[in-house]
């Protein structure tokens, strides 16, 4: 009989077909609607849960699924998942943060040029019959040759968005919780910044760090009053980690130049969002991550990890910021205070690695949560029964 991987959200016919190839002989992948009575009866013989982080895995799922030996996540966060109901019941977590990656870090350069060079506004000039504007000499358009670019956040994202930074002749630098070697940063062409020299310094800021008690509104007001005012902010992690009132503010009176955001607050953001008002920023719905190519990943990933615990593979700490690892930066000032900012008491504390010698995918195991990460935001399509795909069986079969 094979083993059983349950799956709460029917993704497209595409998407299907790519789980199905890839899915290992022995295995069968049930989708079914959840909350759903059909999805109650498939947890009872699943072995492995595997999906998005939106639903609200709480103590009755794990209750009402026995065997359960893993959550795996398609995503790299999990900031949304009932972290203590799954250490209570003895499941580790696995997110999958390596799999989308490549997407969100070309969809904040993306966000930078198209904030550099006011991309929507010259679109709606034109097709309002405006080809270069009224005025379009007296419209400051930026390239990104020369500039500083401070990623905060060097991971997976943060990593390949300085390569590609560096692919536009950027200068870049860095702030993270975990510094890398001398030799690592002169591999990767980067080099170390404290977090107000970070903002004081940059043409453009991009965030990639997960939401956490310690990110929660990490750029506020006084961050933003740090920066230039010839200044981007690209934010494609987690709403909260920025300020919006703050940001806002500096928009509106030109503290800073622009922003391009893909996450917010509250998402879907209400529909009249003073942030919509502004010229000098650009939004995007929170799609940096689905990508064609990145479901493929994300699956190989998942159906990795399993057979991984399905071995009963010991996991590895084989990152700094799987030990645990606790920086804070302190004695900091910044203007108006002679403290530091809350928001530069930055903490972390990691989880250890689902694949040996790899940082691409972390497990939460079950011992108090740790910290860092992102999410998918692709809506499903909701079957009435459940789908169940197997090695054996076609696409379309029901269980």
């Amino acid at each position: 009989m094979p083993v059983r991987i349950l799956m709460a959200s029917q993704l497209s016919e595409a998407v299907m077909d790519v789980a199905s190839e890839i899915l290992p002989p022995g295995y069968e992948l049930v989708v079914a609607e959840f909350d759903s009575s059909e999805f109650a009866a498939a947890s009872r013989n699943a072995e492995y849960y595997i999906g998005s982080p939106r639903f609200q895995l709480g103590p009755e799922f794990y209750r009402a699924a026995p065997r359960l030996k893993l959550v795996q996540l398609f995503s790299a966060g999990y900031d949304r998942l009932d972290v203590e109901a799954a250490r209570q019941a003895g499941v580790p977590i696995c997110n999958n943060g390596g799999s989308n990656s490549v997407a969100v870090a070309e969809h904040a350069l993306l966000l930078m040029l198209a904030v550099s060079r006011r991309l929507v506004w010259q679109h709606e000039n034109v097709v309002a019959g405006r080809w270069r504007g009224n005025d379009f000499s007296s419209v400051m358009l930026y390239e990104l040759e020369d500039k500083m670019l401070g990623v905060i956040g060097l991971g997976n994202i943060g990593k390949k968005v300085a390569r590609l930074a560096q692919a536009f002749h950027m200068r870049v630098q860095y702030y993270d919780v975990a510094r890398l070697s001398g030799d690592a940063e002169d591999a990767l062409g980067v080099r170390f910044a404290l977090f107000p020299e970070l903002l004081r310094s940059s043409d453009i800021v991009t965030l990639h760090v997960p939401l956490d008690a310690s990110t929660h509104n990490l750029i506020g007001a006084r961050e933003l009053g740090l920066m230039k005012p010839t200044a981007i902010l690209i934010n494609t992690c987690r709403g909260p980690v920025v300020d919006e009132e703050a940001l806002y503010d500096a928009l509106i009176s030109e503290r800073i130049h622009g922003a391009g955001l893909d996450v917010m607050v509250e998402e879907p953001p209400a529909p009249e969002h003073k942030l919509f008002a502004l010229p000098n920023i650009i939004l995007t719905p929170h799609l940096a991550g689905p990508s064609w190519e990145n479901w493929k990943k994300a699956f190989r990933n998942s159906f990795d990890n399993i057979e991984r615990v399905a071995r009963d593979e010991k996991t590895a700490l084989d990152h700094p910021r799987a030990a645990g690892l606790t920086w804070q930066v302190s004695a900091l000032g910044l203007p108006g205070s002679g403290t530091p900012s809350a928001a530069i008491s930055l903490r972390a504390r990691f989880a250890a690695s689902c694949r040996p010698n790899s940082s691409m995918t972390t497990v939460i195991p079950s011992r108090p949560p740790y910290s860092w990460s992102r999410n998918s935001s692709t809506a499903p399509r909701w079957f009435p029964s459940p789908v169940s795909y197997n090695t054996r069986r076609s696409l379309n079969s029901f269980s």
